[in-house]
């Protein structure tokens, strides 16, 4: 530890504690805290598990307003609570920060000091990247292997008995030196405070990239018995993300490359990616992967294409993306110019050359020499990327480093980062959504139902919903067969009939729901069946016809409330598995995005075979009144679902609902 601060640079005074030798590397040791010459700000509690809670109360006599611990709180045979909450409840009554416990320490670059479990030669280089992790494996491999990293802070987290994630991301934004904050989280110990952390991300336009483990029902179980901490459900996680504008990574070198591009300062412009090649081979293949993955190229005007072609060699074609390399005659100032070019049209928002360089190698000093000249020139982000990742290196890519330009390893990284980018830009620009407000006086006049232990019936839902300003189907309730073909005379044929038990929440499963009567006597037979295995109570309803059957869901997260769930409804939700998750509430641009991402749905809503296009306006709609009824009713009730909606081409429209109060949910 000793020689690690001194290789931080540290420049305030470091006391070593330990009673057993008169010094360590050249410092003098003290016997113990209270025998200090002043009252230190910050102590690294180098101890075992035994002698940890002995440590912390010294630590906090002394005065010390913050901690490092290392080990991992846990003792054998231990009482109640176990050492691992005393010591939280201790550290959070004094108001003392702790990184750990069961952490690897922390690299403050931005003031030069580092509390380090383990020896490394990384070279203290500050930078602009945060990096916060749970893990601490995960910390060393990020922070001890790749020079291109440069941290302002680095931190690994561990069990956060005191001071989460929140809190160092709450600092780091207010430091001028962070561009990307990077997360490697198992669970969020503190829901409010990180939804405001990330809040404050947004507003300052600072991009987190994420990468949340625990998503599985296995890995989640893991998560639990190895941090004590709940990583909760992962659909709430996606749409806070959402919400904040987070990139969401899926392994550990997506969120490199992601921090890396992002690290450069520069944000992306509007348009596609522009690429350069010196392989018309990897060319395509890069072109194959980028379709899948949603990557846009940029479109190029004729300017820019009349600019290619004079530069080209013959029989290259001038195009984006763009294979460049022909005789190798003069191959930098052909790579630099044909860069630059791309560079400069209105369509280009961010420049790749993919190219698997290598340190020694002259081709790629031609292209260090091409991208030194371009880089200074303009203010969109630009990047090298390789193909393959096993390549030396090292020495090349810390002088593109030097000239602001980063370099990732791997297609599928670099285009991931690439999509965060435009993803970033794009959140941005979209300003504020301001959902409607919910209806004066609605929760006010169904909370004495909601407060009863048994669901609502459909009627009841329907009416609730109503009462939001949600366009629901015109029904009536009947007890009868005459009452049955009364209600359906005058609703008007074609008519359903469906049970109206209302402990009965999924109709079709227990046989209670006949589709398309088209006279009396349909509805009289329909209704015997019905009656006779369900009871005489039945709802009969108008039938809606041509149109896309959505569904809509939500249920309230423990951590982050209520999350509403779009998706493909009725005999679809199974055969497309289909959906999207919000945080309620929000605005009809929300619903229309949400509705966007889901490809199969879109294109059923487009119309297929001949059938109209839905109203997709006015589905969106539909869907943010759910999401401001939802918000407001989340204190009273458990899950609400409305499926199918029918969007068809004049409208969208609610033809069943189910709502469970939370205590009829036993909450």
């Amino acid at each position: 530890m000793l020689r690690m601060v001194k290789r931080s640079g540290f420049k305030g005074t470091v006391y070593a504690v330990n009673p057993k030798y008169p010094s360590v590397e050249d410092f003098r040791c003290y016997p113990s805290l209270a025998a200090l010459p002043e009252r230190v700000d910050h102590v690294v509690l180098a101890v075992s598990n035994a002698r940890l809670e002995a440590a912390l109360d010294e630590a906090l006599a002394h005065g010390a307003r913050a901690a490092t611990i290392f080990a991992s709180g846990y003792l054998e045979n231990d009482r109640d609570p176990p050492l691992i909450q005393r010591i939280a409840t201790k550290a959070k009554a004094a108001g003392m920060a702790i990184c750990g416990g069961n952490c690897m320490g922390f690299y403050n670059d931005a003031d030069g000091f580092w509390a380090a479990a383990f020896p490394s030669d990384r070279p203290p280089r500050p930078g602009h990247i945060t990096f916060i992790t749970h893990s601490g494996s995960i910390f060393g491999a990020i922070a001890h292997h790749d020079p291109r990293f440069r941290f302002n802070l680095c931190v690994s987290s561990g069990q956060e008995v005191a001071t989460t994630v929140a809190d160092y991301m709450d600092y780091a934004l207010d430091l001028d030196s962070t561009r990307v904050i990077g997360l490697f989280i198992e669970a969020v110990r503190d829901p409010a405070r990180f939804a405001a952390a990330l809040g404050k991300a947004a507003k300052r336009g600072v991009p987190v990239v994420a990468l949340k483990v625990g998503r599985t029902e296995e890995a989640a179980r893991m998560t639990l018995s190895h941090s004590g901490a709940l990583s909760g459900d992962d659909a709430a996680h996606d749409a806070l993300f959402r919400r904040y504008g987070v990139a969401r990574v899926d392994t550990v070198d997506e969120l490199a490359a992601t921090m890396l591009f992002f690290a450069q300062g520069r944000r992306c412009a509007r348009g596609g990616l522009g690429a350069i090649f010196d392989s018309g081979g990897e060319c395509e293949m890069v072109t194959d992967l980028a379709a899948e993955m949603d990557v846009p190229f940029a479109r190029i005007n004729d300017d820019t294409r009349a600019k290619l072609a004079q530069r080209l060699d013959y029989g290259l074609e001038a195009r984006n993306p763009l294979d460049a390399w022909g005789t190798g005659q003069d191959f930098s100032g052909i790579f630099r110019d044909c860069t630059k070019a791309l560079l400069d049209d209105p369509d280009t928002g961010i420049m790749v050359q993919f190219a698997d360089i290598r340190t020694g190698f002259y081709v790629h000093e031609g292209y260090l020499e091409a991208h030194t000249a371009v880089v200074g020139e303009t203010a969109k982000p630009l990047a090298v990327a390789t193909n393959y990742t096993q390549l030396q290196h090292d020495g090349i890519v810390e002088r593109f480093d030097a000239i602001g330009v980063p370099v990732i390893d791997g297609t599928a990284n670099a285009l991931t980062a690439v999509r965060n980018m435009m993803a970033h830009r794009d959140f941005l620009a979209r300003g504020e959504a301001v959902p409607e407000p919910a209806p004066d006086g609605a929760r006010v006049r169904w909370a004495a139902r909601l407060g009863q232990p048994r669901p609502l019936g459909e009627a009841e839902g329907l009416a609730l919903f109503t009462d939001y300003g949600i366009p629901t189907i015109s029904f009536r309730i009947a007890d009868s067969p005459a009452s049955a073909e009364t209600a359906a005379m005058k609703l008007g044929f074609p008519v359903a009939l469906k049970t109206a038990r209302p402990d009965v929440l999924h109709k079709t499963d227990v046989g209670g729901v006949r589709l398309r009567l088209s006279d009396t006597a349909e509805v009289r037979e329909a209704y015997a069946g019905l009656s006779a295995r369900l009871g005489p109570r039945v709802l009969v309803a108008r039938m809606v016809e041509g149109g896309v059957e959505v569904m809509l869901g939500m249920k309230v997260d423990p951590q982050f409330g209520p999350v509403v769930v779009i998706g493909a409804g009725g005999v679809l939700v199974e055969a497309l598995a289909c959906v999207t998750h919000e945080l309620a509430p929000f605005d009809a641009t929300t619903a229309r995005r949400a509705i966007e991402r889901l490809k199969p749905l879109k294109r059923l809503l487009a119309g297929v075979r001949g059938s109209p296009a839905s109203d997709v306006d006015g589905l969106s709609a539909l869907i943010a009144r759910f999401s401001v009824m939802c918000a407001d009713l989340a204190p009273l009730v458990a899950e609400i679902d409305a499926n199918p909606v029918i969007a068809g081409p004049h409208g969208a429209i609610v033809v069943d609902a189910a709502v469970v109060p939370r205590a009829a949910a036993g909450i």
